[in-house]
C-alpha cells in the first residue's frame, strides 16, 4: 500500500515539528532520568516513580513515532502560493451561508491542524471535501451523518505571501 501524503500549511509543519522537539529534547531526557534515579532505589516492583516514569517513557516514544510518521508523510503546501484564487482548494479562507442564512467562515487547512471550534476544518473533512473546486455563488451539498446540507460560497480568500 502506498503511503499516504498530508497536505498541511508551513505553520502547521512548524508546529508538528517544535512538538516533536519538545518531546525529543526536553521531556523524554527529563524522564529518562527520572527512571535511572528511581531504578537506583531498589525494588522496582513497588517504586511507583519506576513504573509511573517507564510508563510515561512509552507514552512519550509512541508520540514521537507518531509525529515522525505525520512529518515524513507531510507535503508542506503554501496556500499564498495558490495559481487560481478564484477556486476553493487546500488553505482557502471560505465564507458560506446555509439556507437558514447562517454564514460561516472557515479555513481549509491539514488534518494534522484541524480545529473545527476556530473554523480550521481538515482537508479531508466532507464540509471541505464537497466544497473543492467551487466558486463564488456555487451551492455544494454536504452529506453529513444527520442528512444533507446545502452551502453557498459567498467569499474565497487566501492569505498574502510573506
Amino acid at each position: 500500500m502506498a503511503e499516504r501524503t498530508n497536505p498541511i500549511t508551513p505553520a502547521g509543519f512548524a508546529a508538528l515539528r517544535e512538538r516533536y522537539e519538545q518531546l525529543f529534547a526536553i521531556d523524554r531526557p527529563a524522564v529518562v532520568e527520572i527512571v535511572h534515579w528511581a531504578a537506583g532505589n531498589g525494588d522496582r516492583s513497588e517504586n511507583g516513580d519506576y513504573i509511573y516514569g517507564r510508563q510515561k517513557l512509552r507514552a512519550i516514544d509512541r508520540e514521537l513515532g507518531q509525529l515522525s510518521k505525520k512529518m515524513k508523510a507531510a507535503q508542506v503546501l503554501d496556500p499564498s502560493k495558490q495559481a487560481d484564487q478564484s477556486r476553493i482548494f487546500f488553505g482557502a479562507c471560505v465564507t458560506i451561508v446555509d439556507v437558514d442564512d447562517v454564514e460561516r467562515t472557515i479555513t481549509i487547512v491539514g488534518d494534522d491542524e484541524a480545529d473545527a471550534s476556530n473554523g480550521r476544518i481538515g482537508w479531508n473533512a466532507p464540509l471541505s471535501r464537497a466544497l473543492r473546486g467551487a466558486r463564488v455563488g456555487d451551492v455544494k451539498t454536504v452529506h453529513l451523518p444527520t442528512g444533507p446540507k446545502e452551502w453557498e460560497i459567498l467569499a474565497i480568500g487566501y492569505p498574502l505571501a510573506e
